[in-house]
């Protein structure tokens, strides 16, 4: 990722781009190398861990890739954390040393100064800047550490959509896996791109977008360390003019409400990607129609680095999440892992490079997700004529009504397709007789209101689009619904609410 462009005489290319500065693959090159040398000379042994609590900046890869190079963990993990969800993550992973921006820092002093295992807080970025300083003054460290394909390289925290955080142990051939195959055979990806991801580089599909896939070509990316609102990211896009955009639904969604016109500001937008939760299929034709791009939905998980199965270019079916990423195998199994029939719904195991080497100190969990060379998802699909996959939804949010598979997410884009609502989220209630059905929480758009004729109305909608015992039975009209610090809803929290 690094050192190679620097030998082959590329070291002068731009690697990152932040709202402050520019970083050239031998400056990055250069940094991190002096940043492995000061966690060295810091007494911090090899395979000890290093938590990053860091905003999107040109800091992020320095500090990343230096600790690879010393052969410590870097694990990252989200910056929008709850002072509990932090105190856990920094004492399950027993972190020694702690990197974290500034503007993060005040919320999570009391934490910092009472985690047991820290023995060094770098501050990046404000007044004092102790990660500068630290970088600045450190001994190089000429040459990586060797280490096998196998060791472990890095962690990341699954976004605990069902519970609590697990932390996914990545290999060092995991990075090059998801450059040789979704990067190179699905995006294309070329020395010419400029990068723009909205996910950032915590989240395992924001660290392939804009670190490996950009760096495995000697390409460019953007950083932003602030919230990717509507208004941020097209600023982005007329400022920089980037030629792929990497987003999530929600956020196409929030910007076809916005004027976009050819690029959606970007004369040299050439392909979208999205990931994170299935795309409906009118966010895709409606982006396709206004910006003038294909958006390339797709699945991944932090358990398997990035995107497994894919559309592509030259295959798009908006509305599935694609074909399998060439290199990934795909299977659709019932209950009892047989392969169920075209057309049926089953639960998506996936077999590939990049799977992660289990979950740290969770071990019935590993063995339930990682069973031989493949790994369960979790996620309920339909396998369609030409390989193409439908989402269902996550295996815990199924259920049955009188006998028959009902998926929250196809009730929920059914709901969504109205006007009046902004975001859904269905789970089963049970009935007076015990029995399940759907209730729907739904936030509505500014200017509409909950009335007896407008819950009708969503009624007759999923009635109509998924089918006439799928509708909701009860609605309830929320301010937001819980979600992740990654973004995906917590149907869970929701189901404990009503069960």
């Amino acid at each position: 990722l690094l050192d190679r462009h620097i030998a082959e005489g590329r070291g002068e290319r731009i690697a990152f781009i932040d709202p402050q500065r520019r970083l050239t693959y031998a400056a990055l090159a250069a940094a991190s190398a002096r940043f492995a040398g000061g966690l060295a000379q810091a007494g911090i042994g090899r395979e000890r861990r290093m938590l990053m609590l860091m905003q999107d900046s040109v800091d992020f890869p320095i500090a990343f890739l230096g600790a690879i190079r010393a052969g410590i963990v870097p694990v990252p993990v989200n910056t929008l954390l709850t002072p509990a969800q932090a105190a856990y993550m920094l004492a399950d992973s027993r972190a020694e040393v702690l990197c974290i921006s500034a503007a993060v820092l005040p919320a999570l002093r009391d934490v910092i100064a009472s985690a047991p295992d820290l023995c060094l807080v770098l501050v990046a970025g404000g007044t004092d800047d102790s990660f500068a300083g630290f970088v600045a003054n450190a001994p190089a460290m000429a040459h990586p550490v060797p280490a096998s394909p196998d060791e472990i390289a890095f962690w990341l925290y699954s976004s605990g959509s069902t519970g609590n955080p697990k932390g996914a142990r990545h290999v060092h051939a995991s990075l090059r896996a998801t450059a040789d195959t979704y990067a190179d055979k699905v995006l294309g990806i070329r020395p010419d791109d400029l990068v723009y991801s909205a996910a950032k580089l915590f989240f395992a599909y924001g660290l392939g977008n804009s670190l490996t896939f950009p760096m495995s070509v000697g390409a460019a990316a953007i950083l932003l360390p602030d919230r990717p609102t509507p208004d941020a990211v097209l600023s982005v896009m007329r400022q920089h003019h980037p030629s792929i955009f990497c987003g999530a639904p929600t956020l196409f969604a929030a910007l076809l409400a916005q004027p976009l016109g050819q690029g959606a500001g970007s004369d040299r937008l050439r392909l979208c990607i999205s990931a994170g939760e299935a795309l409906p299929d009118h966010i895709g034709t409606r982006w396709e129609a206004q910006a003038g791009t294909q958006i390339l939905d797709g699945i991944g998980s932090t358990e398997m680095l990035h995107i497994f199965l894919s559309n592509r270019p030259d295959a798009i079916r908006y509305g599935t999440s694609g074909i399998a990423v060439p290199g990934y195998e795909l299977r659709v199994v019932d209950e009892h892992d047989a392969e169920v029939a075209e057309g049926e719904i089953g639960e998506l195991l996936v077999r590939g490079p990049s799977a992660a080497e289990g979950y740290w100190n969770q071990r019935e969990k590993s063995r339930r997700t990682f069973q031989g060379e493949w790994t369960r998802t979790g996620d309920k699909y339909i396998r369609e004529a030409g390989g193409f996959h439908r989402y269902q939804g996550r295996t815990d949010d199924m259920f049955k009504v009188s006998g028959i598979w009902v998926s929250p997410f196809e009730v929920e884009t059914a709901l969504m397709a109205h006007p009046a609502v902004q975001e859904a989220a269905v789970v089963a209630r049970p009935d007076a007789d015990g029995l399940l059905k759907p209730m729907a929480f739904l936030v509505l758009k500014p200017g509409h209101q909950a009335g007896a004729a407008l819950l009708d109305a969503l009624k007759e909608e999923v009635k109509t689009r998924a089918g006439a015992w799928k509708y909701p039975r009860w609605v309830e009209v929320v301010d937001e619904l819980p979600k992740t610090a990654t973004g995906k809803i917590q149907r869970f929290v929701l189901r404990n609410s009503v069960a």
